[in-house]
């Protein structure tokens, strides 16, 4: 049994990525060319099949990013970046392949501030493009949620029906200090 206290946020990176970094935060030339890049360097990578159609994926993305921010920021957030990092409760099989095996890196969730983060209860893209709209969660809330199911985490993932539990989170000075391996 995981309680809240004891949950680990989890951020994947492919190989042949730098760890902890947001293709939306380049300028758009600089986002598109390394989209470029590794869309034909990694023709056949899961993670990079977004970058294959950059030009949709981008404003997508944009979108996204802002409906997030300003959701978060409804919910007395304090984001420090427009773009957020992502991560997973716990981890996921699902991901780590996603992104090709490569590196993880963990950061204690009791760590972060509750102004700093949020949570969405799957993947926040796809639920976006498909609806054009996502529940974000604030740590409050996620926590009155668990504690739903015994603030037994892995209770309250069987009861979502979904992979994994994705994290934004909305600033960098929590990932300074942080080693991945």
């Amino acid at each position: 049994m995981k309680t809240f206290d004891e949950l680990i946020l989890v951020n994947y990176c492919h190989p042949d990525c730098i760890p902890l970094m947001n293709i939306m935060r380049l300028p758009e030339v600089e986002a598109f060319a390394l989209a470029r890049e590794m869309a034909a360097a990694h023709p056949d990578t899961t993670a990079f099949y977004r970058f294959a159609d950059f030009d949709n994926y981008y404003g997508l993305r944009k979108a996204q990013d802002a409906y997030l921010y300003e959701r978060f920021t409804e919910k007395g957030g304090q984001p420090e970046e427009k773009h957020p990092l992502s991560f997973v409760i716990q981890g996921s099989d699902y991901l780590r392949d996603w992104f090709g095996n490569g590196i993880e890196t963990r950061i204690p969730l009791k760590d972060i501030a509750p102004c700093h983060i949020s949570f969405t209860i799957g993947d926040s893209g796809a639920e976006f493009q498909k609806n054009g709209s996502v529940e974000i969660l604030t740590m409050n809330e996620l926590c009155g949620l668990m504690d739903q199911h015994g603030g037994d985490f892995d209770e309250f993932m069987q009861a979502t029906g979904k992979h994994y539990i994705e994290v934004q989170l909305w600033s960098d000075k929590y990932v300074q200090a942080c080693e991945s391996n």
